[in-house]
């Protein structure tokens, strides 16, 4: 879990850099009011709901499917909504034209750059398109593209083609940030780097959105996500908070001698599934899934022929809050039929 120090705490004012346009630390960046848009008579998207607050970093979660990329392409004007409205900026995107441009940035899953131009060339060009641009040194720099700096764009692997894109996005210093599963492709280095990018962004009293399927990248980076099952929002909160209303069990982990007879473990009251792997010589790492974490924790405590040690207690996290809130809409379904 994040600590304090990396997530928000409330909105976060402009820093005077000549960018903000008067929008309040306090304003709503994004309004969405029931949201609908159907292709060939089916709902990608139906009923959203949302408002987005200025210095947020926030999160759609959602499968395969389940509506984003077609939320995000109707709060970027590049898809007209069936029903309902959006104001970004103030501003309906469709209509915004230039100046909205200029105060929003997208970074889509799969863009065409230029192939001949150098990774520096592509910022440089960008930059251009700008009154107002940061510096590029600093910003490919901050992507993690320095050394690649006048590698082709053509010759750049997937995750180094990934980062050029966070790079011609943040190069305009906008306001608010779209990006649409950002971290797919990345190592965990480039991960971390993306999300340094970000937490820096609301530092400069920047506001983000974005896609991910990752529940840990919305553990640990957003301040408020909303889960979309079936083109609706089936919950919206901070991470903590649907961990602590959605979850109904924890994980107590241990490690054990390889060829433990771990048998009786399943069987004890409150647990509903083992997995183990291996965990250095001659070692085992167990983790057992409970609705009852004290006493599964006492009663493996207590055992002396499990050997356990490094004994600990999780709560279940957001792939559980997921989990549930998509057993639920099927549910739901299931009776609407």
């Amino acid at each position: 879990m994040a600590t304090d120090s990396n997530k928000s705490e409330g909105t976060v004012a402009p820093t005077n850099d000549g960018r903000s346009d008067g929008t309040p630390a306090t304003g709503t960046v994004i309004t969405i009011r029931e949201l609908s848009k159907e292709y060939s008579g089916k709902r990608a998207v139906d009923e959203v709901s949302l408002e987005i607050r200025q210095g947020e970093i926030f999160g759609l979660l959602g499968p395969n499917g389940a509506g984003k990329t077609t939320t995000l392409e109707c709060l970027t004007g590049l898809r007209r909504p069936t029903a309902g409205s959006v104001e970004v900026l103030g501003t309906d995107p469709a209509e915004g034209g230039e100046e909205l441009r200029q105060r929003v940035a997208v970074q889509p899953q799969e863009a065409n750059l230029f192939p001949q131009l150098t990774v520096r060339e592509t910022v440089e060009l960008w930059a251009s398109f700008y009154p107002s641009p940061d510096d590029v040194d600093e910003v490919l720099e901050r992507v993690g593209l320095t050394d690649s700096a006048f590698r082709r764009v053509k010759a750049l692997s997937g995750g180094q083609g990934r980062r050029l894109l966070l790079a011609v996005a943040v190069i305009g210093r906008p306001l608010l940030l779209v990006l649409d599963e950002p971290a797919a492709g990345l190592d965990p280095q480039a991960k971390e780097l993306l999300w340094a990018v970000i937490r820096q962004h609301r530092r400069n009293g920047g506001t983000t959105l974005l896609t991910t399927h990752d529940m840990n990248e919305a553990t640990e980076l957003c301040d408020r996500v909303a889960v979309l099952v079936d083109g609706r929002v089936a919950a919206c909160d901070t991470p903590e908070r649907l961990v602590s209303a959605l979850t109904t069990t924890s994980v107590v982990s241990f490690t054990t001698d390889v060829g433990t007879d771990l048998q009786k473990v399943r069987t004890l009251p409150g647990v509903t599934s083992l997995e183990t792997h291996p965990d250095g010589p001659g070692r085992v790492a167990v983790r057992v899934r409970t609705t009852d974490s004290d006493a599964t924790l006492r009663r493996i405590a207590a055992e002396q022929r499990w050997a356990a040690s490094d004994l600990a207690v999780a709560r279940g996290g957001m792939d559980e809050v997921f989990r549930a809130l998509a057993a639920k809409s099927a549910t739901n379904e299931e009776r609407s039929e």
